[in-house]
């Protein structure tokens, strides 16, 4: 019997393994996309490219390792339900259950390596990635002031460079900052230089003005300056300070944040962290879902495929419940243990689907012999 399990594991890691290695490619190189314009635009080595878009695959792994592991659940018990081998195998004794459980080893093992994921490898990789990313808004912030078009590096901000020398001299500087709306103000330079400090970036401007309206009275309020700092460390999260969103934290930062006041991160924390412990249950859940749709009814060609259809459709609306849930219990967190709830019951349902074969001919047994 063992030797059954070990072939029918080996008939399962092969799709997992094309599956996922699939998905994750294609996800990856859409997830990538967002970073060509650093490239092309704004001098991003390819190597840091390479590196920062690797640090976002944990976050892409964990959701795709389930549903690899449900398509290859679906294709490899499909083709042993055509080729009649599943036939075979219980015509010597063994049960649904008995069958299920290369199935569900497979599934164990990745469910535990999306908890890894989820607890450690994907807060570790995109606290990484958000460090990376300050840092190459901070190194870079000479290149994201393109020369000849009027910059938006931030709402309220705006910046246009005439033209950059090769030392990296700017020329015919313009800057318009409305990020306060009741006190918009206008400089204008003849040269300047970006220097960088340990606040940040700041935009030195030489032999200019600076415009402001006056509130009150609407009149213009000009000043000429030989040398004027401005201060850029607050565009785009260059400061050095930056607050750790909920992907960044460990599980225990986020059901017991120090660093949190408001309840609404307090939400946003809590719901994620329960999100990590709730969705590698899919893994098993989804193997529930993929061979009580294939075990239920004869074992006929023609009945596998609409039940293959309907297990993909139960899979889809699990997930989407997933996500669903997930998203709701940051505005209502006593729904957190009704989840929990919610998720038990769905897996005792699939299961007792799973092994309902042998309660039926333990039934028909019964009512024969009355």
């Amino acid at each position: 019997m063992r030797r059954f399990s070990l072939y029918i594991m080996g008939q399962l890691i092969g799709p997992l393994i094309v599956v996922a290695f699939s998905f994750t490619c294609v996800i990856w190189l859409t997830q990538s996309l967002r970073f060509i314009d650093l490239i092309i635009n704004k001098g991003l080595s390819f190597g840091l490219f390479l590196y920062m878009t690797a640090l976002l695959l944990p976050s892409l792994l964990s959701v795709i390792l389930p549903i690899a592991l449900f398509a290859a659940v679906l294709y490899t018990y499909h083709q042993l339900i055509v080729d009649r081998e599943i036939i075979v195998l219980k015509a010597i004794g063994l049960s649904n259950a008995r069958l299920a459980l290369p199935a569900l080893g497979i599934a164990g093992v990745v469910m535990l390596l999306c908890y890894a994921i989820n607890l450690y490898f994907m807060p570790l990789g995109f606290h990484e990635f958000k460090n990376i990313q300050s840092q190459v808004r901070n190194s870079f912030a000479s290149l994201l002031l393109r020369e000849g078009v009027f910059n938006t590096p931030i709402d309220g901000l705006t910046i246009y460079v005439r033209e950059r020398s090769k030392d990296g001299e700017l020329r015919g500087i313009f800057v318009h900052e409305a990020r306060n709306s009741t006190e918009p103000s206008t400089l204008m330079a003849e040269s300047g230089t970006l220097v960088h400090t340990d606040d940040g970036p700041r935009l030195v401007l030489l032999n200019g003005n600076r415009q402001e309206i006056q509130v009150g009275n609407g009149e213009l309020s000009l000043l000429y300056f030989d040398r004027y700092a401005f201060d850029f460390g607050d565009v785009g999260g260059l400061d050095a300070t930056r607050f750790k969103e909920a992907k960044e934290r460990l599980l225990p930062d986020l059901l017991w944040p120090h660093d949190v006041v408001e309840e609404r991160h307090r939400r946003e924390f809590a719901a994620e962290g329960h999100r990590r412990l709730i969705t590698p249950l899919v893994s098993v859940l989804f193997v529930f879902i993929g061979l009580g749709a294939l075990f239920s009814g004869d074992y006929n060609r023609r009945g596998s495929n609409w039940r293959l259809l309907f297990a993909v459709a139960i899979a889809v609306s699990v997930q989407a419940l997933t996500f669903g849930l997930t998203g709701l219990i940051v505005r209502v967190p006593d729904l957190i243990p009704l989840i929990y709830l919610l998720f038990g019951l769905m897996v005792g349902v699939t299961w007792y689907v799973v092994a309902l074969d042998p309660l039926r001919r333990t039934m028909r047994s019964i009512g024969s012999s009355l």
